[in-house]
């Protein structure tokens, strides 16, 4: 298992979350498996730097940036919010939210939502202003997902929670029981028509009626299985992606699995780990599996197209589609670009020598990352 990963014990976590977890960031001993050497090869693709800013460290936490229209959204772990203009990376605004964040960013345009200590969610306007704040029942790690008027939140305890994205009153609230032991991850929540589709430790994956919270269905992407509570660790990594009647999905020691958007019905599934999400496009499905290995799955049938190995150990971000390739960030802060067709390696751009983190969002040709040291960049393909 590629994670080094620090073990929270029942008693403090029940103060804090109610589950044990596992914590990716914290300090690790040095590697058993050191990442693959970056191999030399003709780079083809051509990938320019639309623009490149700072936001502030991550610190312990993960913080994806959330694209609209014409605007991105970023935080950071101090505090730090700010609107960006999506063609020039200039700042519209930024602000401090007067205390420390442990998530965000979602956005519809209109609300932005982080959720920063103690378990409380703080929306805005998209003009920086404060609009409300709202208790959760417990620290949140993943980023609130906002359209269709709510802002929803899953809390560690796996409590998820709608709130109206104008007063911040909550709107419903459902439950979910919780595994002994956890990724200390941020499994994320996806709204796609009139379901949000909710990631949750254990394997679940959950779809929920936005206009009460009632349960659509709930199908397992990977099944708790083993001896020890280490090895049954089986949560999903990620947010679900929600595309066309297809909603996938995929679990650390579990699998990647499509299912029928509507009903859950089942499409396909194939054994995989992974512990950072999924990329989509309409031919294939992208996995980077923990020990560093990108694989391509077709979406029809989830039948191998190909897989890539030479990133072996790199700690890979989630893969995101771009233009003709497939990008994946590491842990030593480059992002690599893979060939959609074939997997091979067609450019490489290095960052700031930190963890690409997070999925990042694509708006037009270009993708944004983010690193735990705070750089955000936006990068475009030709």
């Amino acid at each position: 298992m590629r994670i080094a990963v620090k073990l929270t014990s029942v008693g403090m976590v029940a103060v804090l979350a109610g589950c044990s977890s596992l914590n990716p960031f914290a300090s690790k001993p040095a590697p058993r498996n050191p990442p693959a050497a970056l191999e030399e090869f003709k780079q083809t693709l051509p990938v320019r730097t639309a623009w490149s800013t700072s936001i502030g460290s991550a610190a312990n936490f993960v913080f994806t940036p959330a694209v609209t229209a014409d605007s991105v959204f970023v935080a950071a772990a101090d505090g730090t919010l700010s609107r960006i203009d999506a063609a020039s990376g200039r700042a519209d605004w930024r602000i401090n939210v007067g205390t420390p964040l442990t998530a965000g960013v979602g956005s519809d345009g209109t609300t932005v939502a982080v959720g920063a200590d103690k378990g409380m969610l703080m929306a805005f306007s998209g003009d920086g202003k404060l609009r409300w704040k709202a208790q959760a029942s417990s620290e949140i790690l993943s980023a609130p997902a906002v359209g269709q008027g709510l802002v929803v939140v899953r809390s560690v305890d796996n409590r998820i929670a709608a709130f109206d994205a104008e007063t911040g009153s909550r709107r419903w609230v459902a439950q979910r029981p919780s595994p002994s032991l956890t990724l200390r991850t941020a499994p994320g929540i996806t709204i796609a028509g009139p379901n949000a589709y909710v990631a949750l430790p254990g394997g679940r994956l959950l779809a929920l009626a936005l206009t009460n919270g009632g349960a659509r269905w709930e199908v397992a992407v990977g099944d708790p299985r083993g001896t020890t509570e280490l090895e049954r660790i089986a949560d999903l990594s990620g947010s679900p992606i929600a595309a066309g009647r297809d909603v996938c999905a995929v679990a650390y020691q579990g699998r990647v699995a499509c299912f029928d958007a509507t009903n859950g019905a089942p499409r396909w599934g194939k054994e995989l780990s992974s512990d950072v999400g999924l990329g989509v496009d309409e031919r294939f499905v992208f996995a980077a599996d923990e020990r560093g290995a990108v694989t391509a799955l077709t979406r029809e049938s989830g039948s191998g197209a190909w897989r890539n190995t030479k990133l072996a150990n790199r700690r890979l971000s989630a893969p995101v589609p771009l233009g003709p390739a497939v990008a994946v960030g590491d842990g030593q802060g480059y992002i690599h670009f893979l060939s959609r067709d074939d997997g091979s390696l067609v450019a490489r751009v290095s960052t700031d020598g930190s963890p690409v983190t997070g999925t990042a969002p694509v708006t037009g040709n270009r993708a944004v990352f983010q690193t735990q040291a705070g750089t955000v960049v936006a990068l475009a393909t030709e």
